[in-house]
């Protein structure tokens, strides 16, 4: 009797025992979800708010010729030399001059597929002897100095056959600027490189590169046998790492690196009109998926009207894009290492 009239008071706590471990789990499930849920909307509402500091500008133009659209998005990214936002105290320290106006300095055209594939990121030299509409042949980055923006996406949608969808710029200032917001990023250099007018000195081997140090990295040109080819390399293999990290977890939960990345690049990032901050959001994600780097295939470097210009290798120039514009992968002898 005794033994028989507890057996339902020890089945009832067995059953209770396992119960608590069960609750503190979903608990604490649940507790995550609402924490990731209130950083997804703190995220949001941070973009949305910086969406109206965004700098905007004109970028396209439609034109009789202009390419179709074409699967996946394809970025123009432009790194100008402007100064804006340096005060004269940074000016000096960072050896930028105090040239007025701008000039593009870097030009990459980015590819990112759609599906999960992975993107294609491509120097375009800036040298590139190119047709510039309404102006003849000329460097690529005349385009600019000729018409600004639009008729750099123009000149670029004509050469490569690929219609534009997203044009983002950013000047030395914005580029130091988000570097550090995001608490530098990690660079490994071949070689040490000293180079006082970019105000570099560094060693070789894998560091940490505040925006400073990155902006004299990827501007110097002490290094390799062709130093601007050799400096777009840089420029790829930055550029990747920054973005990146921008978009990794541990950036976008942190509010101390978060709200002041958005700041800076709200400040300091141009884009056209239909590029909004959930289009950045998820150019960083789509650049966590091993991008493919590269530049346009170099054909020869001749001197014209005694300027020194970069022809392309029309055969595997023509690859490249086309593989691009079929959103297709890039077939390996299109591909430039330098």
């Amino acid at each position: 009797m005794f033994s028989g009239g507890n057996e339902p008071k020890a089945a009832e706590a067995r059953d209770r025992g396992p119960r608590k471990p069960r609750r503190i789990g979903r608990n604490i499930a649940i507790g995550v979800a609402v924490f990731l849920s209130l950083v997804l909307i703190g995220v949001t509402a941070l973009f949305f708010s910086v969406q109206g500091k965004m700098n905007n500008v004109d970028a396209f133009t439609d034109y009789d010729g202009r390419p179709a659209e074409t699967p996946g998005q394809d970025w123009l990214l432009v790194g100008s030399d402007s100064r804006a936002g340096l005060s004269a105290a940074e000016r000096k320290k960072l050896r930028t001059g105090s040239a007025v106006g701008r000039r593009t300095d870097t030009m990459m055209l980015l590819h990112v597929p759609d599906g999960d594939g992975r993107p294609t990121l491509v120097s375009l030299p800036r040298d590139s002897y190119v047709p510039i509409p309404g102006n003849g042949n000329g460097k690529l980055n005349a385009a600019y100095a000729f018409g600004g923006p639009k008729l750099l996406t123009q000149t670029v949608e004509q050469v490569t056959g690929i219609r534009i969808d997203h044009y983002m710029e950013i000047g030395f200032g914005g580029f130091v600027g988000i570097v550090d917001a995001v608490g530098g990023v990690e660079i490994c250099p071949k070689q040490a490189i000293k180079d006082p007018k970019a105000a570099l000195n560094i060693k070789k081997g894998c560091q940490i590169m505040d925006g400073g140090t990155a902006l004299g990295y990827v501007r110097t040109r002490k290094t390799g046998a062709i130093p601007d080819f050799d400096r777009t390399q840089r420029q790829r293999e930055f550029f990747s790492a920054v973005v990146k990290k921008a978009a990794s977890p541990g950036t976008l939960i942190n509010p101390f690196t978060v709200v002041p990345l958005a700041n800076s690049a709200a400040e300091s990032v141009a884009v056209d009109p239909g590029t909004g901050p959930f289009n950045l959001l998820s150019l960083g994600l789509a650049m966590k998926n091993n991008p493919v780097t590269t530049a346009v295939p170099i054909g020869s470097l001749p001197t014209i009207d005694g300027q020194s210009v970069v022809k392309w290798d029309t055969t595997r120039a023509n690859q490249l894009f086309e593989a691009l514009e079929a959103d297709k992968p890039v077939p390996k002898s299109a591909i430039e290492k330098g």
